[in-house]
C-alpha cells in the first residue's frame, strides 16, 4: 500500500483545517490508519488512529475533543479534521498504515506501522 498525505496549510489561530491520507495499492492489507506529528525541533508525535475493523478510534490527549478521524471507504481516504488550531499544533503531519489491528497501547508507536506518507505542514500562525 502507498499512502499520500494531503490538505496541509496555514491557517489562524482558532481555525479549522482537514488533512487527507489517500491510499492506493493493496488497501485490503490495511487494518489500523495513524496520524502522527512532528513539530519543529521536536520527537514525532502520536495524534490519533483508526482501527479500519470496527471504526473504533483513539486520540492522543492534546488533542481529543478538537480533532476527529474519519473515513471514505469509497475513496479510500481516511481524513484528519482539526479545529480550535492552536500554535502548538504547528507540525508536519504523517499518516501510517499497518496491516493488524492494533490495540491502544501499540497504535501510538511509530514501530507498530508498516508504511508512512510523505508528511504534509500544518502553519497555525496569526
Amino acid at each position: 500500500v502507498q499512502l499520500q498525505a494531503s490538505g496541509g496549510g496555514l491557517v489562524q489561530p482558532g481555525g479549522s483545517l482537514t488533512l487527507s491520507c489517500a491510499a492506493s495499492g493493496r488497501t485490503f492489507s490495511t487494518n489500523t490508519l495513524g496520524w502522527f506529528r512532528q513539530a519543529p525541533g521536536k520527537e514525532r508525535e502520536f495524534v490519533g488512529n483508526i482501527r479500519l475493523s470496527g471504526n473504533m478510534k483513539n486520540y492522543a490527549g492534546s488533542v481529543k475533543g478538537r480533532f476527529t478521524i474519519s473515513r471514505d471507504n469509497a475513496k479510500n481516504t481516511v481524513y484528519l479534521q482539526m479545529s480550535s488550531l492552536k500554535p502548538e499544533d504547528t507540525a508536519v503531519y504523517y499518516c501510517a498504515a499497518s496491516r493488524l489491528s492494533l490495540i491502544t497501547s501499540e497504535a501510538r508507536r511509530e514501530d507498530s506501522y508498516d508504511v508512512w506518507g510523505q508528511g504534509t505542514l500544518v502553519t497555525v500562525s496569526s
